[in-house]
């Protein structure tokens, strides 16, 4: 029997894709998200929330990506701006390949900031660059202070953690202490929000922490792309 060597990394591929995406992005000066969480935490809900706040002081964009379904993407087409749905069609996350043909649907000149909402899942999504700024885990107070020590490597990749459903905090076993503490010990860089949709708590101050970023990545690229804020 012969025997077969495997030589090639297997995220070659995508780290190469995803250099070319990143290029582009920021030769647009495009600030880039790359939103992640569990299925059920709450983060399109956010993203409505963020789109509604900020859609009229910048240009936002969205990638939606699922396994099946379009429901996402449609909520989001409802704030009145660009959004492509990519379909995995099992993939439990987003590669860089997706995400350079979702691309070509987008008209990069009149985008000032991109998210794009990772496939539901807090193990994969974490593992691959898709040509994003900063990575952004959104934790639920129903799911469990315990999930940063479970999946540690999407708490210690994202530059945000947000905590959602604050409001429904007393009527679980959510622990904030334990939390913090836990999040400080895989990445004390983190910046931390706590939202609540259904109260608009927290809102105003992420999206506060989103224009101060896309401002940034704008000056920095010596844009004379007008943003009205």
């Amino acid at each position: 029997m012969s025997e077969i060597k495997v030589v090639t990394n297997i995220l070659q591929t995508n780290d190469e894709i995803t250099a070319k995406n990143k290029e582009i992005l920021d030769e647009k000066g495009i600030y880039v998200v790359n939103l992640m969480s569990s299925p059920g935490s709450g983060k399109t809900s956010i993203l409505e929330k963020v789109i509604a706040k900020l859609k009229d002081d910048i240009k936002i964009a969205v990638i939606e990506g699922d396994i099946y379904t379009t429901k996402d993407a449609e909520r989001i087409e409802a704030q009145g701006i660009p959004v492509v749905q990519i379909n995995t069609g099992g993939a439990c996350h987003l590669d860089g390949d997706m995400i350079k043909n979702s691309l070509n649907s987008l008209n990069l000149d009149e985008v000032n900031l991109l998210v794009i909402e990772n496939v539901g899942n807090l193990v994969c999504p974490a593992e691959f660059e898709i040509g994003e700024d900063i990575k952004v885990c959104v934790l639920s107070t129903t799911e469990g202070n315990d999930k940063p020590l479970k999946y540690p490597l999407m708490f210690e990749k994202s530059g945000a953690v947000i905590l959602n459903k604050v409001d429904l905090m007393p009527f679980t076993n959510f622990n904030r202490e334990e939390f913090y503490s836990d999040i400080n010990s895989l990445n004390a860089n983190a910046i931390t929000f706590e939202t609540s949709c259904i109260k608009d708590e927290g809102i105003a101050e992420l999206c506060a922490w989103l224009i101060d970023k896309v401002f940034e990545k704008r000056k920095s690229k010596n844009s004379t792309y007008k943003i009205n804020f």
